[in-house]
C-alpha cells in the first residue's frame, strides 16, 4: 500500500496525541508555564544588584545636634536603616558577627566638640564586606553627605562648621573581606550550591529510576520498614556528599585562598545537617515524580528560586520584603550564612544558632513529608 510523503490527516492524529500526552503529564506542562513566568517576577521584581535601606547599627553615646544630623544624613541616602542603637562596642560587634546588621557607624562622644572647634572630628563606619557588592554603594558616598551634613548644621557656629566639614574624617573599615575579593563571597556559597544541586537531584532521579524499572517492588517486599528504607536510600548520598565537601574545602583553601577564622567541626557539623535536609527533600521528590524527567524537572524548579533568592548571586538584602520571605524558607538561604560567618567571620555557635535551628527544622519537615508520602504510595 503506497502513502503519500505528507499527509495532514496523520500529522494531525500525530499532533493530538502529543497535546494529549502534554495534557497528561501535568508536571512538564507545570514547568512550561511555571518556570518562564517565576523568572520574570524574579529578575523583574526582586533582583537588585544596588540594595537600599540596609540594617545598621549606631554607637552613640551623645545626642547633638551634629550626631542626629549625620545619622538623619546616613539616612536620607536611602541606604541606611538604623534598627538598632547600642551604647558599647561589644554589641555592635555581636549584631555585624551574627548578621543582623549589615553596617556599624560609631560617632564619637566627643563628636560635637570636635566640629565647633573644627578639630578633625571623625566617624567610623564598619562594613560586612563579606558580600563586597553590598557595601560598595553605601561606602561610596559618605565623604560628601558627611560633610554636606555638618555644613546644613552652621548656625551660629558657622565658620568652625564649615572648617569641621572641610576636615571631616569618615575612617572605613571593611570587615572580614577588606580587598572586597569576590572569591570570598562565591566560593563558600558554592559549598551550598553544589551540594544542593547534586544531592537533590541525585537522590529524586535514583529512586525514581527504581520506580520506572520496577525494582522498587522488590524492595518494598522485603521485611523494612519506611523508616529504614528511607535511611538506607539517604545514607549513602550523604556519603556522597562528604566527598564533595571535602574537595569544595580543600579547593576554597588551596586555589583560591579563602580565609578559615572559624571552627571546623562546627562547620562540618553544619553542613552534616543541610546534606540530611537536601537528600529527604530529594527523596520527598522521588514520591511525587512518576519518571526521571520529572524528577529532574522538579529539582530544577527548586533549584532555581534558590540560587535567585538565596544570596548567592544577588545580595539577598537587596530584594523587597516579600522575596527576603520566600527566601527564609529555602536551606540554601541560611546555609550560605552559616558558612560564610564561620569560614569569613570566625562565628562561634551562639552567632549560628538560629541558622542551624532552620536546617533541623527542614530535616523534620521533608522527612515528615517523604514518610506520609512513602506510606501513601505503600498504600
Amino acid at each position: 500500500m503506497s502513502h503519500t510523503i505528507f499527509s495532514l490527516s496523520r500529522l494531525s492524529a500525530l499532533l493530538r496525541k502529543e497535546f494529549i500526552q502534554m495534557r497528561r503529564d501535568r508536571v512538564t506542562f507545570a514547568m512550561m508555564l511555571g518556570v518562564p513566568l517565576m523568572l520574570l517576577i524574579l529578575f523583574g521584581y526582586a533582583i537588585n544588584n544596588d540594595p537600599k535601606r540596609l540594617p545598621a547599627a549606631l554607637v552613640a553615646t551623645s545626642n547633638d545636634h551634629y550626631t542626629r544630623a549625620m545619622v538623619s544624613a546616613l539616612e536620607m541616602t536611602g541606604y541606611y536603616r538604623f534598627d538598632h542603637r547600642v551604647s558599647s562596642a561589644e554589641e555592635a560587634e555581636a549584631l555585624i558577627t551574627k548578621g543582623d546588621v549589615a553596617f556599624v557607624v560609631t560617632i564619637p562622644s566627643d563628636f560635637a566638640r570636635r566640629v565647633e572647634r573644627g578639630d578633625n572630628p571623625q566617624i567610623l563606619i564598619e562594613a560586612d564586606a563579606t558580600d563586597p557588592s553590598v557595601a560598595s554603594g553605601a561606602i561610596s558616598t559618605l565623604g560628601t553627605v558627611a560633610s554636606q551634613a555638618l555644613l546644613r548644621e552652621q548656625g551660629d557656629q558657622a565658620q568652625a562648621a564649615t572648617m569641621a566639614a572641610s576636615q571631616l574624617q569618615v575612617v572605613v573599615h571593611r570587615r572580614y573581606n577588606p580587598e572586597g575579593i569576590s572569591q570570598y563571597n562565591i566560593v563558600p556559597g558554592l559549598l551550598g550550591v553544589i551540594l544542593q544541586m547534586t544531592m537533590v537531584m541525585m537522590t529524586a532521579m535514583a529512586l525514581t529510576r527504581e520506580s520506572e524499572r520496577g525494582t522498587m517492588e522488590n524492595l518494598l517486599a522485603m521485611p523494612a520498614s519506611p523508616v529504614e528504607i528511607m535511611l538506607g536510600k539517604v545514607l549513602p548520598y550523604a556519603a556522597v556528599g562528604a566527598v564533595q565537601v571535602v574537595v569544595v574545602l580543600v579547593a576554597a583553601k588551596g586555589l583560591f585562598g579563602v580565609p578559615f577564622f572559624g571552627s571546623l567541626p562546627l562547620l562540618l557539623s553544619a553542613i552534616f545537617v543541610f546534606v540530611l535536609a537536601l537528600v529527604l527533600l530529594g527523596y520527598s521528590i522521588s514520591t511525587v515524580a512518576r519518571t526521571q524527567m520529572q524528577a529532574m524537572q522538579l529539582t530544577f524548579f527548586f533549584f532555581l528560586p534558590s540560587i535567585l533568592l538565596s544570596g548567592f548571586m544577588f545580595p539577598y538584602r537587596g530584594m523587597p520584603d516579600w522575596a527576603q520571605t520566600l527566601g527564609e524558607i529555602l536551606p540554601l538561604t541560611h546555609f550560605l550564612r552559616i558558612v560564610r560567618a564561620v569560614m569569613l567571620k570566625g562565628a562561634a555557635f551562639p552567632a549560628i544558632a538560629t541558622e542551624v535551628a532552620a536546617l533541623f527544622a527542614f530535616v523534620l519537615a521533608f522527612a515528615t513529608l517523604a514518610l506520609l508520602r512513602f506510606r501513601r504510595t505503600l498504600d
